[in-house]
């Protein structure tokens, strides 16, 4: 495994979306084209499937210096409300181009510290969202809580407008970790949150924990999983620390890279965690992603419905996702759109009516059936080719990237079929790459993608 580590560690994307940010071609893009494709999507999926929202809420009172969101740090907490009344407006812009009443099925908060607003101010958000909007019987609203400022009135104002999933970023029990992360978070803050979770009727409790951060030693790992154990939620992200301190705003340079675990060490942080994790109870779920059978994630997984977008890997697979909010990035399936990221421009865009678009991407044909293919590897470990209709664009070049891959046993080849191996799992990310066209022209680049070990 060490040997494929040092030869597989190449910087690559984590593809919660194809063709990912950077290659996407926004000199075809068009608000107008936009809008389009969220009228198709939404007409061919709202009685059906219904719709996701995601709601970015920037504002954190301190700097995480992991953190490679946008953010913006502050204490002031007269910003809540009027950044609520423009996601309010906002959606009422998208409501405009709906031609009958959108039904929610998934809807997540993230951040940012979606629990830097107050409950009450968290609850008007809600109402304002579900006052031009139907909830389904089966919807999933989840939020991102963090553990030092979640209080119980925060979990049961979001319980009572039909939250029912939360997440909690854990990270790293280890107090150097921590120092250097900006993280400083007791295991008891951590355990109160979660038992008010419960205590409350939440059904679905996440932990995320990070390995490869800087200063974590592989003991450090095995204590965080050990006293996770003791907690025992409901599904775990377990993933890599992605290290790109260029990316602006992102706060990642409190440390050097020498603070760092290397390649191989890292990935027995992961080999080691993850056999903690399979040993307690826990299932693998698509990349970096666990949980106990009970939980919708893993039994969307069994029944072939589980889905990835931006929000990472989701047991709902809508095919129109809104998002709102500064920065927050929007798929309709046929196409991808990002708001602007500073929070004043934003408020003003919306003041003046305007959907306030950064960017975005108009699909291609082939983008739709390279984006089938990359969704298959990174929900099921496997795909075919010989099921769609369509001709999958290059095949033989994409054929002949995957040759290396199958010779040291990451993937199985059969006529029309792809399926990664057990031992391949880690490489998902690799695989992905042989089928990504705009990649392949432009190759790996360190200052736009993390390393996939």
């Amino acid at each position: 495994m060490c040997s494929l580590v040092q030869k597989y560690n190449v910087p690559g994307p984590r593809y919660t979306s194809y063709p990912t940010v950077p290659f996407w071609d926004i000199s075809t893009f068009s608000g107008k084209k936009w809008e389009e494709t969220v009228k198709k999507s939404f007409h061919l999926s709202n009685s059906s499937t219904g719709i996701s929202l995601y709601i970015h809420l920037p504002f954190c009172e301190s700097m995480c210096t992991f953190c490679g969101c946008h953010k913006r740090i502050t204490k002031r907490h007269d910003l809540e409300l009027p950044y609520i009344k423009s996601i309010l407006k906002e959606w009422g812009l998208y409501r405009n181009l709906f031609d009958e009443k959108p039904i929610i099925k998934e809807l997540h908060l993230g951040g940012g510290t979606p629990t830097f607003f107050t409950p009450e101010n968290l609850k008007f958000l809600i109402e304002g969202i579900l006052r031009i909007a139907t909830k389904a019987e089966d919807a999933e609203f989840s939020f991102e809580g963090h553990p030092n400022n979640s209080t119980k009135e925060h979990l049961q104002a979001l319980y009572d407008v039909g939250f029912r999933r939360v997440s909690f970023g854990v990270q790293d029990y280890n107090e150097t970790v921590q120092k250097a992360i900006n993280r400083i978070q007791p295991f008891e803050n951590v355990k109160n949150v979660t038992e008010w979770s419960r205590e409350i009727g939440y059904d679905s409790i996440s932990h995320d924990i990070i390995f490869g951060l800087p200063h974590q030693k592989l003991e450090h790992v095995i204590n965080t999983i050990e006293k996770t154990k003791e907690l025992k939620p409901d599904r775990i992200a377990f993933y890599s620390y992605a290290h790109v301190p260029w990316l602006a705003g992102n706060g990642q340079r409190g440390y050097n890279d020498a603070d760092l675990p290397a390649g191989e060490e890292k990935r027995t942080q992961y080999e080691v965690g993850k056999e903690l994790l399979l040993e307690y109870g826990y299932h693998e779920i698509g990349m970096d992603h666990f949980a106990l059978e009970s939980d919708s994630l893993f039994k969307a997984m069994e029944n072939g419905t589980l889905h990835r977008n931006f929000m990472g890997y989701t047991s709902s697979n809508t095919h129109l996702m809104v998002g709102l909010g500064a920065s927050s990035i929007s798929d309709s399936w046929y196409g991808f759109a990002q708001n602007v990221k500073n929070v004043e421009e934003y408020q003003n865009l919306v003041a003046n009516d305007i959907i306030p678009l950064y960017r975005g991407h108009i699909l291609t044909e082939e983008d739709q059936i390279i984006r089938r293919h990359i969704l298959n590897l990174m929900c099921q470990f496997q795909t075919s080719w010989s099921v769609f209709k369509l001709h999958l664009p290059q095949l033989d070049s994409i054929l002949d990237r995957l040759k290396e891959l199958e010779r040291d046993g990451i993937v199985v080849i059969t006529e029309g079929n792809l399926r990664i191996t057990e031992k391949g799992r880690p490489f998902v990310r690799n695989v992905c790459m042989a089928f990504d066209l705009p990649l392949q022209d432009k190759s790996p680049n360190t200052k736009l993608f993390s390393m996939t070990v």
